[in-house]
């Protein structure tokens, strides 16, 4: 038997760490947007709708249900006004939708929006790619959405694009980061969603990020959009926690896919999320059965196996253990 008591590095319980983390935190749910958009198969408004109610009865309380761009360069969320009449306004439950200019926005406030994101990136390159604006050019769209949104009674949180890594630019440095934060900062936006586009993000690069925002701003003024390609997600998603960041972005089933890694693993799956912050002992009050059931609507409507870890091995126990006829 290995005896390890005279060398073994006297640090501590490991389980200090899980009774500092936050005691409640807060799940955004992505996939209705995030995760359609990057699919090839468009969804009928009806199908939208049956899976947007089934994350409601998962308990999810913010859920992002579409986008306000031109059919012309997403065409599978062109039916957003439809989808919004459809879904209604469940008691107690935020549905928001990316604006990403003031046509947008005229749209939005049609259907009576309350909560509005926009984005911006953090990088030239994949600022001209994605939106063909640079990055200044970009911000000042992101300050005039913003400012006519509040006016117009809406909550506005902003996604912050390859924080942690380029597809054109390589590793993103922490100074650039926190330099556009910065400019945001006066906006009057509640929240920021920090990204792992291409998610290349590791705990100690995130630690490097969260510790250079600090001095400006709150822990729920952050949010982590952390994505599996690479399979860090979650371990990032506990480096936040133990800093004291509340909101995590996710996508039910982890739907969607990474577009700059075809084949790979995208936004981190919903399911994942839940079940590591059950174990942990986070409150997010969602169901994850519930969620499960809501993954498997996904999957069948998408007509693909999805990435969720947890999502796979329900359904596979599931199989195993259903009665065989």
């Amino acid at each position: 038997m290995l005896n390890v008591s005279s060398d073994y590095p006297q640090r501590g319980t490991g389980l200090t760490l899980f009774s500092e983390l936050p005691k409640s935190v807060d799940v955004y749910e992505v996939g209705p947007r995030d995760g359609l958009q990057n699919e090839l198969r468009a969804l009928t408004t009806q199908a939208k709708a049956q899976l947007i109610n089934a994350l409601v009865v998962s308990g999810l309380k913010r859920i992002e249900v579409s986008s306000f761009v031109s059919p012309r360069w997403i065409p599978q969320l062109a039916d957003a006004e439809g989808l919004f009449a459809l879904i209604g306004q469940p008691a107690g439950v935020t549905f928001s939708a990316l604006v990403p200019n003031l046509k947008g926005l005229e749209r939005a406030k049609a259907v009576d929006l309350r909560e509005a994101a926009v984005f911006m990136s953090v990088t030239e390159s994949h600022s001209k790619r994605n939106i063909n604006k640079t990055v200044a050019e970009a911000l000042r769209t992101v300050a005039e959405v913003s400012e006519a949104a509040l006016k117009a009674g809406m909550r506005v949180r902003c996604y912050l694009s390859t924080v942690w890594g380029c597809p054109y630019e390589g590793k993103v440095p922490v100074e650039s980061v926190v330099a556009l934060c910065k400019q945001l900062k006066g906006l009057g936006l509640y929240q920021l969603s920090l990204g792992d586009t291409i998610g290349v993000g590791t705990p100690k690069h995130v630690a490097q990020v969260l510790e250079a925002l600090r001095a400006d701003f709150r822990a729920e003024e952050l949010a982590l959009h952390m994505h599996d390609t690479r399979g860090t997600a979650l371990a990032n998603v506990l480096v936040g926690l133990s800093m004291g960041v509340t909101t995590f972005d996710s996508s039910i089933g982890g739907l969607g896919g990474c577009p700059y890694a075809p084949g790979a693993a995208g936004n981190l799956a919903t399911e994942d999320l839940v079940y590591m912050l059950e174990g942990i002992g986070v409150d997010c009050g969602v169901s994850l059965s519930k969620l499960v059931e809501a993954g498997e609507q996904a999957q069948a409507l998408i007509g693909r196996k999805l990435s969720g870890k947890y999502l796979q091995a329900a359904l596979g126990e599931r199989e195993r253990t259903s009665p065989r006829s």
